[in-house]
């Protein structure tokens, strides 16, 4: 079984020596990361992880902060990573739409220099809303125009509150995409639970271009989302492991032994990636 991670997390040594700094700076950034305990994980960390999990490769992904020169002190580190580790990364860029003009010049240089997408990005702790269309539609068609994927991170607004738990859920997630209806859009953490209303035709049309990631699952959802999601959309669940947040072995061997036929275990942990960012199954 080919393993493509769709949604890791690593972070430049300036942000992981100086975590409290930053923490202190970035209030998103702080709510997440302020405590030690929550890794800040390099690449070397996430190649060596992906080993010991027989994941064959991984998308990587730095954190979007309110900053823009922050997103691209990251984005320079997940492209510098992603050509160390070649075919083994496979880097996402992060920038702050509000910034305007600085954004698209930042998008634009990323994917010059190989990013497959951007994302994720915070709609909360980059201080907007995934329904402020004037913000979002310069970066929207810039991406349309590349015929790149850009990631949101998306969360259910329902039950217990946990540090990074944002207001952008169902509804907002909706309005974004039904705006952009030919854009490739990845909704993180399952859309916040978006996916279960394309049981609905008009839904369903709709968000023909959208995926849902995996991330964090085992935190969220009882594991029969899998199946369920699988029986409907096998084209469109993307598995991630929100890494270092989840393990990458642990979730692996729980996403292997869940009740699913081949063709599905096949599209979930690796072709939906390769079909999505465009990439030979021969080669990632």
């Amino acid at each position: 079984m080919r393993m493509i991670d769709a949604h890791c997390h690593i972070f430049p040594p300036e942000l992981i020596t100086n975590r409290s700094t930053y923490a202190e700076r970035e209030i998103w950034f702080g709510e997440l990361y302020a405590d030690p305990r929550h890794h800040l994980a390099s690449a070397e960390e996430l190649v060596a992880s992906m080993d010991a999990a027989q994941i064959e490769a991984s998308v990587a992904i730095g954190f979007a902060f309110n900053d823009p020169g922050l997103c691209a002190l990251c984005n320079d580190y997940v492209l510098d990573a992603a050509a160390r580790f070649p075919e083994r990364l496979l880097p996402f860029a992060v920038v702050q739409p509000a910034s305007g003009e600085v954004a698209l010049r930042e998008a634009e240089r990323c994917l010059e220099h190989g990013a497959f997408g951007i994302g994720e990005l915070q709609p909360d702790g980059q201080g907007y809303s995934l329904e402020e269309q004037a913000l979002l539609d310069p970066l929207m068609a810039l991406l349309k125009s590349r015929e790149k994927p850009v990631m949101f991170h998306v969360n259910e607004q329902l039950g217990h509150a946990y540090p990074g738990k944002g207001a952008n859920g169902v509804v907002a997630g909706y309005a974004l995409c039904s705006r952009y209806p030919e854009n490739k859009i990845i909704l993180s953490h399952w859309g916040g639970g978006l996916l279960f209303y394309e049981l609905m035709p008009e839904v369903r049309r709709t968000l023909q271009n959208v995926y849902y990631d995996t991330a964090a699952s085992t935190l969220l959802y009882d594991e029969r989302i899998f199946s369920a999601a699988m029986s409907w959309m096998p084209n469109k669940i993307l598995w991630g492991s929100d890494y270092p947040l989840l393990r990458q072995k642990r979730f692996r061997d729980y996403v292997l032994n869940l009740p699913l036929t081949d063709d599905q275990q096949q599209a979930l942990c690796g072709g939906n990636v390769f079909a999505l960012l465009g990439l030979s199954e021969a080669t990632p």
